[in-house]
Protein backbone atom coordinates (compact mmCIF):
# COMPACT_ATOMS: atom_id res chain seq x y z
CA UNK A 1 0.00 0.00 0.00
CA UNK A 2 1.73 3.34 -0.86
CA UNK A 3 1.67 6.18 1.63
CA UNK A 4 -0.81 8.38 -0.56
CA UNK A 5 -3.28 5.69 -0.29
CA UNK A 6 -2.84 5.20 3.73
CA UNK A 7 -3.25 9.04 3.75
CA UNK A 8 -6.17 9.08 1.59
CA UNK A 9 -7.83 6.04 4.14
CA UNK A 10 -6.62 8.39 6.85
CA UNK A 11 -8.48 11.05 6.01
CA UNK A 12 -11.93 9.21 4.90
CA UNK A 13 -11.47 7.83 8.29
CA UNK A 14 -11.22 11.70 10.36
CA UNK A 15 -13.73 12.78 7.72
CA UNK A 16 -16.24 9.43 9.50
CA UNK A 17 -14.63 10.26 13.21
CA UNK A 18 -15.85 14.65 12.83
CA UNK A 19 -19.66 13.51 11.37
CA UNK A 20 -20.37 10.89 13.83
CA UNK A 21 -18.44 12.41 16.69
CA UNK A 22 -18.24 15.74 16.36
CA UNK A 23 -15.17 17.85 17.46
CA UNK A 24 -14.41 15.66 20.27
CA UNK A 25 -14.71 12.53 17.83
CA UNK A 26 -11.92 14.30 15.45
CA UNK A 27 -9.47 15.21 17.77
CA UNK A 28 -10.03 11.64 19.27
CA UNK A 29 -9.12 10.11 16.12
CA UNK A 30 -6.25 12.26 15.48
CA UNK A 31 -4.67 11.64 18.83
CA UNK A 32 -5.38 7.99 18.54
CA UNK A 33 -3.77 8.62 14.60
CA UNK A 34 -0.86 9.74 16.10
CA UNK A 35 -0.34 7.26 19.31
CA UNK A 36 -0.39 4.45 16.20
CA UNK A 37 1.61 6.10 13.65
CA UNK A 38 4.59 6.56 16.00
CA UNK A 39 3.99 2.85 17.56
CA UNK A 40 3.89 0.83 14.16
CA UNK A 41 6.86 3.80 13.19
CA UNK A 42 8.71 1.80 16.50
CA UNK A 43 7.92 -1.68 15.01
CA UNK A 44 9.11 -1.45 12.01
CA UNK A 45 12.53 0.42 12.87
CA UNK A 46 11.92 3.65 11.51
CA UNK A 47 11.48 5.65 15.45
CA UNK A 48 13.20 5.05 18.02
CA UNK A 49 10.74 5.68 20.70
CA UNK A 50 13.58 5.59 23.59
CA UNK A 51 15.63 8.02 22.12
CA UNK A 52 12.40 10.70 22.88
CA UNK A 53 11.82 9.42 26.49
CA UNK A 54 15.85 9.59 27.07
CA UNK A 55 16.35 12.87 25.99
CA UNK A 56 19.37 14.33 25.25
CA UNK A 57 21.10 13.41 28.50
CA UNK A 58 21.24 9.60 27.06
Amino acid sequence: MTTSTIGLIAGLLLAIAIVVGGLLGLLLGVVLGGAGYLIGGHVDGELDLGALVRGRRG
